[in-house]
């Protein structure tokens, strides 16, 4: 269990948070969080009930109610609102302390030689949509002299790139490239009052995961919200998931022998290559 006291300063009662794709899935359970640890709370989300429904969710748990609730529709493809998500934010609540860039699509495109709009789609809410929340708000930020934490969606398809859906594992290794940027120019930037954060969420139940009732080999969106607060804790960058059906060590094996393919000039995705299942199959269970 966290609370507002051992988190970062960003996190302190009366402190202003955005998050995007916040109607639904980890988004809104972490609007409803940060609103129950005193926050005042944005949610961005595309127009439309689920929005609205999701507002009404948070206010319930806000000590403030709905006073300290803001519900914007924001299409995070387009900069120019997500700077009139921050205009509407800073006239209602003031300095934006705490940055959640989560808004993101699952659908899969298909193939790397068809359907390019269909990549290019993607990649406009997964990671531009990222690029344009932090464009936005960033400055801000750092001119405010006040304590940040911005926190930005990835996935481990981003670092593993498993078949199935290549546009996504491109997004989300994009995300991955981008924030350890970010945390970096903010660290020769500001030193360690601005933090940048990169949240890799494991099997988690979500409108992505496509069935009505939670597998049991997946985490609830609150179960990753409270992990990630608790890595927050305690400063990590990396805020590397677990689920039901996977846990730490495996997944550090798999991160591992995916960066060991450039090192051992392997083919690409060998994991996956049939030549080298057996070996990585025994190289995961050494590992137990």
């Amino acid at each position: 269990m966290t609370d507002s006291l051992s988190l970062p300063a960003a996190f302190a009662p009366g402190k202003v948070s955005v998050i995007t794709g916040a109607a639904s899935g980890i988004g809104l359970a972490a609007a409803c969080r940060f609103a129950s640890l005193g926050l005042k709370v944005v949610l961005s989300d595309l127009a439309g009930e689920a929005l609205e429904r999701a507002a009404e969710t948070v206010a319930r748990v806000s000590p403030e109610g709905a006073r300290a609730v803001l519900a914007v529709a924001t299409d995070v493809t387009e900069l120019a609102q997500l700077t009139e998500l921050r205009e509407r934010t800073l006239a209602r609540f003031g300095a934006v302390s705490v940055l959640m860039n989560n808004a993101g699509v699952g659908n899969n495109p298909g193939l790397p030689w068809e359907n390019s709009a269909a990549w290019k789609a993607l990649c406009d809410v997964n990671l531009w949509g990222i690029v344009h929340g932090v464009e936005a708000f960033v400055p801000g930020m750092i001119a405010s002299a006040e304590p940040g934490v911005v926190i930005n969606t990835g996935s481990k398809q981003g670092i593993t790139s498993p078949p199935g859906n290549g546009a996504y594992n491109l997004s989300k290794a994009a995300v991955k490239s981008f924030t350890e940027s970010l945390a970096h120019a903010l660290r020769a930037a500001v030193g360690s009052r601005i933090s940048a954060h990169l949240l890799i969420p494991g099997y988690t139940f979500t409108g992505m995961t496509g069935v009505t009732e939670k597998p049991a080999a997946a985490w609830a969106p609150e179960q990753v919200v409270d992990f990630l607060l608790l890595h927050l804790q305690r400063g990590d960058f990396y805020i590397l998931c677990p689920d039901n059906a996977v846990d730490r060590q495996t997944d550090e094996r798999r991160i591992r022998w995916a960066a060991d393919d450039i090192i051992a000039n392997r083919p690409a995705l060998s994991r996956w290559h049939p030549d080298f299942e057996a070996e990585f199959a025994r190289y995961v269970t050494a590992g137990k």
